[in-house]
């Protein structure tokens, strides 16, 4: 009677079937993990490799979320900075046809005025992202600056290296929460002995008098200086955002070739 231990034929078996079930493990292995090289055992040179790149690409996904943030602030900031140029141009025009009226027109001119003012002001106000409004900030904070986290370099020996794209805010501060306060369009700004804020350029009530034409020439004047401001921190803003833009296509890529 033959035994287990004896059948050269059952052996043989059973060794093809023990070879079986391990390569059906590995494979069922690299199907659960997506890779052939999960494990130091599959092949310790290739799986050294591999785990760097993992990790390299992990510091992409977070260098991408940062972006994304980042992007997300300079977008809505942008979108405000625009709408203030509208905003302003139109203030612009009022104040122009306000220096030929009659003293009752500039009074309803200057109601006009004052809606455009207020809705400045909730704008800017309003554009928020993430619990971060960029155009109204503080000036009492030396050198502050939106930073956003663009880059993750490591050297041959180790040493890691990050880069970053910033904006100063103190370009792009329409409004300043400041005491004193110096944003584009809540500085103080003194033409003709009128003390105006860039928010107020329609104190209409104080330009009379002799000099009443010099007066308003003054606060046109004062109003393009708040638009030459504007139109630079949209410049900043802009190139911010493409730049962003170009980083985030650029870390995609890398994710995809890692």
């Amino acid at each position: 009677m033959s035994s287990l231990n004896t059948n050269a034929a059952a052996m043989t078996a059973l060794q093809t079937l023990s070879a079986t079930n391990k390569n059906l493990a590995t494979v069922q292995n690299r199907i659960s993990t997506g890779f052939r090289v999960s494990e130091a055992t599959d092949n310790a040179a290739y799986w050294s490799i591999a785990t760097t790149m993992r990790s390299d690409n992990k510091a992409n996904s977070v260098l991408q979320d940062n972006l994304g943030l980042g992007a997300g602030k300079v977008d809505v900031a942008y979108t405000a900075m625009n709408k203030a140029i509208e905003i302003v141009d139109q203030i612009k025009e009022k104040v122009l046809m306000a220096k030929t009226a009659s003293a009752e027109d500039r009074a309803k001119i200057q109601s006009e005025i004052s809606t455009y003012i207020a809705q400045l002001e909730d704008n800017i106000s309003g554009a928020n992202y993430a619990g971060s409004n960029i155009l109204k900030t503080n000036s009492g904070t030396a050198n502050a600056k939106l930073t956003i986290l663009s880059s993750y370099t490591r050297d041959a020996g180790g040493a890691v290296t990050t880069g970053k794209i910033e904006i100063a805010l103190s370009n792009v501060r329409l409004l300043d929460t400041n005491a004193t306060p110096a944003g584009i369009l809540d500085g103080t700004n003194t033409t003709s002995n009128i003390a105006l804020t860039a928010l107020n350029v329609t104190n209409l009530a104080g330009v009379s008098g002799a000099d009443e034409a010099a007066k308003f020439d003054n606060l046109l004047t004062h109003v393009e200086k708040v638009l030459a401001d504007l139109s630079t921190g949209a410049s900043e803003l802009g190139t911010a955002k493409k730049r962003i833009d170009m980083q985030m296509e650029f870390v995609s890529a890398l994710q995809d070739a890692i």
